[in-house]
């Protein structure tokens, strides 16, 4: 994911820093992980590359690690940049705001925890399969006009895909623990993460519904809000990371 932001980096001078999470690609995997584990993990590997302050760029999944490392360390972040953010899932009265995906799954998770693992063995496989790349072209016919129009870039669509591949290669027990980490309570409260955070969310994005991601906005004491017409879920990045880039490294 970090060839998203590379050519935007090399313009603004800016030094990328993108790990894995536990159990994903080939970073190993961390039984019974939590989502407040990850600050810690930041911070050792942030000290251990000699960065004593640093800023984070989350895109879609990001977000909750972002927000838990802006909390635990505040210390050591100076902004966070949030870009089709995930959203508190169990905050969440109303899921209508969810991808029809995402509300299958958090059903399943709920019901039949079983059966969603099984799932997601079955799926990995497939997933990741080299030629699932080439396959997932057929997916930009059920996305909003905008994330298609981004995505038939194949620079841009290779990268997307290819780390989604690339994940559940690692293997389906790191995917496994992402997803029910996002399902599960934060652990901290959103109005307690006073860093400056800049919050882009595209009014297209059926993924998190901007509506839901107002609600996060409106938790958050020191947030500035850049909702933008007519993006959605993937072209909201695609499109306007030189401006995010350099709008985190201006706070």
């Amino acid at each position: 994911m970090g060839k998203l932001v590379d050519a935007a980096a090399r313009e603004l001078n800016v030094r990328i820093i993108s790990p894995d999470r536990p159990g994903i690609r080939d970073s190993t995997f961390q039984p019974n992980r939590k989502l407040l584990d990850w600050p810690e993990t930041a911070e050792q590997l942030a000290s251990h590359l000699g960065v004593n302050e640093f800023r984070i760029l989350a895109i879609s999944g990001g977000a909750p690690y972002a927000f838990a490392t802006a909390w635990k360390i505040p210390d050591r972040v100076r902004a966070v940049a949030i870009v089709s953010g995930a959203v508190p899932i169990a905050d969440l009265s109303d899921h209508s705001g969810l991808l029809p995906l995402y509300r299958w799954m958090i059903w399943f998770g709920r019901h039949q925890p079983k059966l969603l693992r099984a799932l997601f063995f079955a799926a990995r496989p497939l997933i990741s399969l080299r030629g699932f790349v080439k396959s997932a072209h057929k997916i930009l016919r059920m996305l909003p006009s905008a994330d298609a129009e981004a995505l038939r870039d194949n620079a841009a669509f290779e990268v997307l895909f290819e780390s989604q591949r690339m994940a559940w290669l690692g293997s389906s027990d790191g995917v496994i623990a992402d997803a029910q980490i996002y399902a599960q309570p934060w652990g901290f409260r959103l109005e307690d993460v006073d860093l400056p955070v800049r919050l882009w969310h595209g009014k297209q994005d059926r993924a998190f519904s901007f509506r839901v991601a107002e609600q996060v906005t409106a938790r958050l004491p020191n947030c500035v809000t850049r909702l933008v017409d007519d993006e959605g879920h993937y072209s909201l990045p695609i499109r306007h990371m030189r401006e995010i880039l350099a709008d985190l490294i201006a706070v």
